[in-house]
């Protein structure tokens, strides 16, 4: 099941003030991914090569953590792209990256990426790639921008699992992201792997987390 919507309809959905978008985003992580920021920090923080693509920031929220929970780990200072089409998405990552001038921030989709082939060593999509309405083109545009060799990270919302209470809940608030047009739709494990695996990315790393698939994938470093 998919919402059906576009990618204007869904930045649209995103138009909400950004505290409200923080707010919403907690209760969806712990409640419909079943996972938490100390499993997203660990995941995605040390995915950072010197030159990269964060895909979908939103207003920035969880970038901001990962830098900071980088900084307490001592790791490298990096370059940061941040993209996101929903314009009040961007406007909140806008002031909050103000002072930060390794993170530059810019409006654009995901699926037509207006970056050269082969420009950055590391991508991250976070708790976004099942909101994307043209997945497959958005995986293959990252992978053409991606260095050979480069790797993307990605959590993915999966068909919810589990005890039937929190299986319930999980529904419920994958149904009404689809209504309200902030879910596309969630995954079946194997079907996004598949997808992945046609574009031409090789899987590095994968583990399950509550209803989430995480998984790194690299680009191969010489063609097929």
């Amino acid at each position: 099941m998919s919402s059906g919507k576009t990618r204007d309809e869904i930045a649209e959905a995103y138009s909400s003030e950004p505290w409200w978008y923080d707010i919403r985003g907690f209760f969806i992580l712990t409640f419909a991914y079943n996972s938490t920021i100390g499993t997203q920090l660990r995941f995605f923080g040390p995915h950072f090569g010197p030159n990269h693509l964060e895909v979908a920031c939103g207003t920035g929220t969880l970038l901001e953590l990962m830098l900071r929970w980088r900084r307490w780990k001592k790791m490298p200072q990096v370059k940061i792209t941040g993209i996101d089409y929903a314009p009040s998405m961007l406007a909140g990552a806008k002031k909050r990256f103000a002072k930060e001038p390794d993170v530059q921030v810019q409006h654009a989709d995901a699926a037509n990426l207006p970056f050269p082939d082969a420009s950055f060593d590391t991508a991250n999509i976070a708790n976004s790639i099942h909101c994307f309405p043209a997945v497959d083109d958005a995986l293959r545009d990252i992978f053409r921008v991606l260095k050979p060799g480069g790797t993307l990270a990605a959590n993915v919302l999966l068909y919810p699992e589990g005890i039937p209470p929190l299986r319930w809940a999980a529904q419920r608030i994958n149904d009404w992201g689809i209504r309200k047009g902030i879910l596309y739709s969630p995954f079946h494990e194997e079907e996004i792997r598949r997808r992945m695996l046609a574009i031409g990315y090789e899987v590095a790393r994968e583990f399950k987390s509550g209803n989430t698939w995480n998984v790194v994938v690299r680009k191969p470093k010489r063609a097929a």
